[in-house]
C-alpha cells in the first residue's frame, strides 16, 4: 500500500510539473504575441512621422501651379488676356488718315493739288486730278466747276456719273473727274481755244463754289465748245473717263 501511494504521489508531482511547464510556455507565447502587436502598432507611427519630412517637396510647387491656373502670372494667362492681372490687347487702330473722325472738311484749292491733262481715249477728253495735300481728310463734294478762258458759264455736269457716296480723300489720296472739251461729231457751237482753266470746288450743300479755287495754265491750247461737260468726282480714272 505504501508503494502504491508513493507512485501516485510521484505521478501527481510529475503531472503538476508538466502543467507548470505548459503554463510557462503559454505565458512565453503570450509575451511574444504582445511584443509583435506592439511592434505592429509602432510601425505606422514611424511611417507617419517620416512622411511630413518628404511632403514639403511637393507643396512648394503648389503656389506656382495655382498662379498658372488663374492666369495671373503665367505666360498662358497673358496670352489669353483672361487673368485678372493680365494686360488686355489694344483695340485695333483705324488707318491713320490725319483726322480723328469722319471728314467734314471740304476739299478746295487751299488743301489740294490739281492737274488737268489730255488723254488719248476717249477722244476730246481730259483727266482732272485732285490730290489732298493737307494733314486732314477732306471731301470732294459733287463735281468741280470749270471755267475755260474767259467763258461766262461752266461746262455741264453728267448726272449719271454721280457716285453713291461722297468721295473722301485721306492725306495724299487722289480723286478724278473726266472732262470732255468738244463733241466728236462737231455738233457743238460757240467754240474757242484757250490755255487757261480755273477749277473751283463745291461745299456740302452744292449751292456754289466754296473755298479757294485753282488756276491752271495748260501746255497748249485746247478747243472748247458748248458740248463740253465734266463728271462728278470719282475714286478711279476708269470711272471718270467712262462718259
Amino acid at each position: 500500500m505504501r508503494n502504491l501511494r508513493l507512485r501516485r504521489a510521484a505521478r501527481t508531482s510529475a503531472l503538476g510539473t508538466a502543467a507548470l511547464i505548459t503554463a510557462l510556455s503559454l505565458t512565453a507565447c503570450q509575451g511574444d504575441g504582445t511584443t509583435a502587436a506592439d511592434d505592429a502598432a509602432v510601425e505606422p507611427t514611424v511611417s507617419a512621422s517620416q512622411q511630413p519630412a518628404k511632403s514639403p517637396a511637393t507643396p512648394t510647387k503648389t503656389p506656382d501651379t495655382a498662379k498658372d491656373t488663374n492666369g495671373s502670372d503665367s505666360a498662358s494667362g497673358d496670352a489669353k488676356g483672361s487673368g485678372p492681372g493680365s494686360v488686355q490687347p489694344a483695340a485695333k487702330q483705324p488707318r491713320n488718315t490725319g483726322d480723328s473722325g469722319p471728314a467734314t472738311l471740304a476739299c478746295d484749292g487751299g488743301n489740294t493739288r490739281v492737274t488737268l491733262a489730255p488723254v488719248t481715249r476717249p477722244v476730246n477728253h481730259m483727266l482732272l486730278t485732285v490730290t489732298n495735300t493737307g494733314s486732314k481728310a477732306c471731301n470732294a463734294y459733287h463735281y468741280p466747276f470749270l471755267r475755260f478762258g474767259d467763258a461766262q458759264s461752266a461746262p455741264r455736269a453728267v448726272e449719271a456719273s454721280k457716285p453713291q457716296a461722297v468721295v473722301t480723300l485721306a492725306p495724299g489720296a487722289t480723286a478724278y473727274a473726266g472732262v470732255m472739251t468738244e463733241s466728236a461729231d462737231g455738233s457743238g457751237t460757240g467754240g474757242y481755244s484757250t490755255k487757261d482753266v480755273t477749277v473751283s470746288f463745291q461745299g456740302r450743300e452744292g449751292s456754289g463754289s466754296s473755298g479757294p479755287s485753282t488756276d491752271i495754265t495748260l501746255g497748249k491750247d485746247v478747243y472748247v465748245d458748248s458740248s463740253a461737260f465734266v463728271t462728278h468726282w470719282q475714286t478711279s480714272m476708269d470711272d471718270a473717263l467712262m462718259h
